[in-house]
């Protein structure tokens, strides 16, 4: 005697919040239409703002204004030696700087000397 194993599948159109295939789509502006916020890839070794790969103040400006309530920050650019060991900035930059080890991209690694990795 074979026995049959029925498989019970969520509806994609399904109006139900806890459903997994209920998913919102990511209201994050498109690459395209926020490119006036970020600073320009620059190849070479510059750091700070000459390195770019990373949002300038503006567009961490535009973007709250956007999304109130949001926590965004610019970029610790200020050299590792110059902060004090322990502090919220020197803390952003480790946590950073650990999470990034492995950006490859051109825009990664200018973004990576920005923050003095």
């Amino acid at each position: 005697m074979g026995t049959t194993v029925k498989t019970v599948f969520a509806k994609k159109d399904c109006s139900c919040k806890s459903s997994p295939l209920a998913r919102k789509k990511s209201k994050a502006p498109s690459r395209k239409k926020s490119l006036k916020n970020y600073a320009p890839v620059k190849k070479g070794s510059g750091t700070g703002s000459k390195a770019g790969g990373g949002m300038t103040a503006k567009g961490v400006k535009a973007y709250k204004k956007k999304n109130p309530g949001s926590k965004l920050k610019t970029a610790v650019t200020t050299p590792p030696s110059k902060l004090k060991p322990g502090s919220k900035a020197a803390g952003r930059r480790k946590s950073f700087c650990a999470r990034s080890k492995s950006w490859k991209s051109e825009r990664g690694k200018a973004a990576r000397r920005k923050w003095n990795c």
